[in-house]
């Protein structure tokens, strides 16, 4: 099936608007009204449940066991909230997620109090921030979440003066994405991961809203709030999902294949390999649309497929993803490597599942289950001991 084009300047503008909409997991309402309106924009049908997961349904010609297709994404990043108020009118902070504080000192920081008319800027700095008072042993001092603290853009001395601001432990401190677009398309921010993948499921929905052809099989975008906390694509898909393809960020550093201008398929992540069936599938969609394309593994990681699945889905599951440098930390990609992602989602939704006929039923007989002529196992040589 042919890749469809993407409307560059919709990705770039979607693109913008999310990273500059804070939304650490447990903190999303305000992204999760944007994609909303975008997709209503298009005219396409969303539901949300009830823990606020949203999901778009893009109608197909279907089969008789009504068999659907899923991709899903996260509109969750990671973020901060507030530990302590501490004596010197500065925040301790604990990390939303998994990141490293190395990568937030020196973060510019909004606090959201839970008085929606007071929010508080700031900035995340190592407890010896001052190298003019504290001299070389800002570079010996340690690494962690306990080495930092939140300095707010307020006249605060004291815990009473926070308070006094409407501060309170549990407030959600969210790392501003500070996002810049350069000239030859490179595009650098925190929360990359991901809301350019976001974009680029809602620039491919538009491509095919505008194409205006029917699919054959009815798609489903899952966007989720708690992924970056472990609890992605735990619900909101019915049993009839017979594939699912996770779009997340590509680990662009030593050691890996990803690229920051291409499209990037995982093979495996820490919770084992994506199937078979489904990953050549996206393969061979790559090379029939002549998409540059990677192929990755990666070892600490994991995407909304695998809450899927663990939470009792039976489908199909692979891994597809625009390249990151620097994940979790000062992330970079480009607008090609999210283009051609978003290309890559309208040749896999404009086509057949992987195994039409078989996908219709939930189960079936073995003898009928096409893994015999797609994937075969030769059986191993005879081994005969002394001999070679």
């Amino acid at each position: 099936m042919k890749s469809l084009p993407i409307h560059e300047e919709y990705l770039r503008d979607v693109l913008l608007e999310l990273l500059r909409t804070p939304s650490p997991s447990g903190r999303t309402d305000a992204v999760m009204q944007i994609v909303g309106d975008r997709l209503t924009e298009l005219g396409v049908r969303i539901r949300l449940t009830r823990r606020g997961v949203l999901r778009a349904t893009l109608p197909g010609e279907g089969g008789p066991g009504g068999a659907s297709r899923a991709v899903v994404v996260h509109a969750d990043t990671i973020g901060c909230m507030v530990k302590r108020l501490k004596e010197n009118g500065r925040l301790e902070v604990v990390p939303v997620g998994t990141h490293s504080a190395r990568f937030a000192e020196g973060a510019h920081v909004t606090v959201f109090t839970d008085d929606l008319s007071r929010i508080h800027t700031g900035t995340v700095l190592p407890l010896m921030s001052s190298g003019h008072n504290f001299g070389d042993a800002v570079d010996t001092q340690g690494v962690g979440w306990h080495q930092v603290e939140v300095r707010l853009d307020e006249p605060v001395e004291s815990r009473q003066d926070l308070l006094d601001l409407g501060v309170s432990v549990g407030d959600f401190v969210a790392l501003d994405a500070a996002p810049q677009i350069t000239p030859n398309g490179y595009v650098k921010a925190r929360h990359l991961d991901d809301k350019a993948g976001v974009a680029a499921c809602l620039a491919a929905v538009k491509a095919l809203v505008d194409d205006g052809r029917s699919r054959p099989v009815t798609a489903h975008l899952l966007v989720t709030i708690g992924e970056e906390v472990g609890m992605g694509a735990t619900h909101g898909l019915d049993e009839y999902v017979a594939e699912l393809v996770a779009v997340d960020n590509a680990v662009v550093s030593e050691g890996q294949e990803s690229r920051e201008d291409t499209v990037n398929i995982g093979m495996l992540d820490s919770t084992g390999p994506f199937d078979y069936h489904l990953t050549r599938r996206l393969i061979g969609l790559c090379e029939s649309n002549e998409l540059p394309f990677r192929r990755d593994v990666y070892r600490f990681y994991r995407s909304d497929a695998a809450p899927a699945v663990e939470s009792g889905l039976e489908c199909r599951t692979a891994l597809i993803g625009f390249g990151v440098d620097s994940s979790h930390g000062h992330e970079r990609t480009h607008l090609d490597s999210i283009r051609r992602t978003a290309e890559l989602l309208t040749a896999y939704l404009s086509s057949p599942l992987t195994f039409s006929e078989w996908d219709d039923r939930p189960t079936g007989a073995l003898a009928d289950f096409p893994s015999h002529s797609v994937q075969p196992a030769e059986p191993e040589p005879d081994h005969y001991p002394g001999r070679h």
